[in-house]
């Protein structure tokens, strides 16, 4: 576990190596969540790299507008 401080403005610095595991680049959207545990920083994942992964996965359609229909929900929340 990490130590990390926080500046006067309220802000951290997330380590390299965490921002590099979980893709998180300047500008990218997270979601904060207070839970009894504590805090929890989940990426957003964007519609745009939704599109770009289903190609890989060899869906198109359907299952595509999915998984875009299930992100902006978890946006919502």
């Amino acid at each position: 576990m990490k130590t990390l401080k926080l500046t006067s403005n309220g802000r951290i610095t997330i380590p390299t190596a965490i921002r590099k595991k979980y893709n998180l680049t300047p500008r990218r959207k997270v979601k904060l969540k207070v839970t009894e545990e504590g805090i929890v920083i989940t990426p957003i994942t964007t519609v745009e790299e939704i599109r770009v992964n289903a190609g890989l996965l060899g869906i198109k359609g359907k299952m595509l507008e999915s998984l875009m229909e299930e992100k902006n929900f978890e946006r919502e929340l």
